[in-house]
């Protein structure tokens, strides 16, 4: 069983409303099971909502308590997206999922690169929270770009 990013699908739960449909992804999921999530929904978060990022480091210093996630107008959402890679393990768990496709970039979702914190568009080689929860917990996770 997979794991995917809701917005890859066609879902419209991007932070500014709209979703990032893959058509590569939907061929390649054609002929397979998979569940979709969102964490950041999954961790109480609206859509749309205020654009997010990791501050100085990524995912792993968030999941240890070492850097926290904050919106545009520097509001600290870490507990939320920690509640997110929670929830989105359960179901992977529930589902003995062994391998996710997540959303490249995202501050949940990015396997391997992220924004890097100063709002501006810079990216930078990291991971995001929930991907280094399911890593840690033995889920493979790739992005939609290694389809």
């Amino acid at each position: 069983m997979i794991l995917v990013s809701a917005c890859l699908l066609g879902i419209n739960c991007k932070y500014n409303g709209d979703n990032n449909k893959d058509l590569k992804v939907l061929e390649y999921l054609k002929d397979k099971e998979f569940i979709i999530v969102c964490p950041e929904q999954l961790g109480g978060m609206s859509t749309p909502r205020d654009p997010s990022e990791i501050i100085r480091l990524d995912g792993d210093a968030v999941i240890n308590g070492e850097t926290s996630v904050i919106t545009n107008k520097r509001l600290d959402v870490t507990r939320k997206f920690k509640l997110g890679a929670n929830e989105t393990l359960k179901i992977a768990k529930l589902y003995n999922c062994t391998e996710a496709i997540l959303k490249e970039g995202s501050p949940s979702c990015g396997s391997n690169y992220i924004y890097d914190g100063s709002f501006t568009g810079k990216k930078r080689d990291g991971i995001g929270v929930t991907t280094s929860l399911l890593k840690h917990n033995g889920i493979k996770v790739i992005s939609e770009k290694e389809i």
